[in-house]
């Protein structure tokens, strides 16, 4: 069976601003109802982003075989040279006339809270990219417009390719009707402790309840590492100490890389979701979501060092 991964999500053109505050300093309790704040932000840059080439090419450092499943503008033929380079397959990248690549405005303060906005762009029409005769052993439905979304979700369910559902940005457009139809033809859920929260509440079911119709459940909690729902037991895994935090954005798309490389090996969940957790704390080490350059040795070794795990042959 080929080890190709679907990774069904946006690819779009970060840009990203530091503001040498605290977002808390600026927001009053008692004036949430009329917010008006501006944030001096001395430091900006424009990164490679989008969930799908962000997991992509953190699997491509693991020497995974990752395949985006995107659609981007007239803008974005950078982004697709920057992934050939990689090694990644950019066949189900499609590209949409006369629209611009999806772009993410994201500032991020001296606690690494971030506040995001996003423009669609040429995602809006993820759901036209068709999947049809297309193999791969796991697929990931990651943040995307919302139907294409399900679009992907229902391709991958009838071809039996068993697919995580990540949340992540896409949280603001699921109801808990629509998380409730996700899960029926998702394998595996993936949030961070937040969003853990939002689906509780939405669904009305805790993640214990949720996690029983499904092989796994995983939460991420950035320092404090993830937990791992599987067979009606929690296990905590420990986090990887970072060499340096220098930036959060994208370190769940790191997560998700490790995780689906690991499971791709036929890895367990458990060991799958510790290269999940150091794939997130090498990348926050980085400046930009795609900016770790260590080798695939260093990242063996590094692996070795914190887990005893050893990262098998590319």
């Amino acid at each position: 069976m080929t080890n190709s991964v679907l990774i069904c999500g946006s690819v779009a053109f970060d840009t990203i601003a530091v503001f040498e505050g605290h977002f808390k300093d600026h927001f009053l309790a008692d004036k949430l109802h009329a917010i008006s704040v501006s944030f001096l932000v001395p430091s900006m840059r424009r990164d490679f982003g989008g969930c799908a080439g962000n997991i992509a090419y953190g699997m491509s450092l693991l020497g995974g075989h990752p395949i985006p499943v995107a659609t981007v503008g007239e803008d974005a033929g950078d982004y697709i040279d920057r992934l050939k380079s990689c090694g990644i397959d950019v066949s189900r990248i499609r590209v949409v006339k006369d629209t611009l690549t999806a772009q993410c405005y994201i500032t991020t303060d001296q606690d690494n809270n971030q506040i995001t906005a996003f423009h669609p762009g040429a995602m809006a029409f993820s759901a036209e990219n068709d999947l049809t005769g297309t193999q791969a052993r796991w697929a990931i439905v990651a943040p995307d417009a919302k139907d294409g979304m399900f679009a992907h979700a229902t391709k991958l369910h009838a071809a039996g390719i068993p697919f995580i559902f990540d949340l992540g940005q896409a949280m603001p457009l699921f109801d808990g009707e629509d998380m409730a139809r996700m899960l029926k033809m998702a394998s595996a859920l993936t949030v961070n402790d937040y969003e853990a929260g939002v689906v509780e509440s939405r669904m009305g079911k805790s993640i214990e309840q949720i996690a029983r119709n499904l092989k796994a459940v995983v939460v991420t909690r950035g320092a404090d590492g993830a937990t791992l729902y599987e067979n009606g037991k929690q296990f905590p895994i420990a986090a990887v100490v970072p060499g340096e935090v220098v930036d959060p954005t994208g370190c769940g798309d790191a997560h998700r890389a490790g995780l689906l490389f690991g499971l791709t090996q036929g890895w367990s969940w458990l060991d799958s979701c510790k290269l999940g957790n150091l794939m997130g704390a090498l990348k926050i080490a980085y400046q930009g979501p795609q900016g770790c350059t260590l080798s695939r040795m260093e990242i063996a070794a590094q692996l070795q060092a914190a887990y005893s795990l050893n990262l098998p042959h590319a």
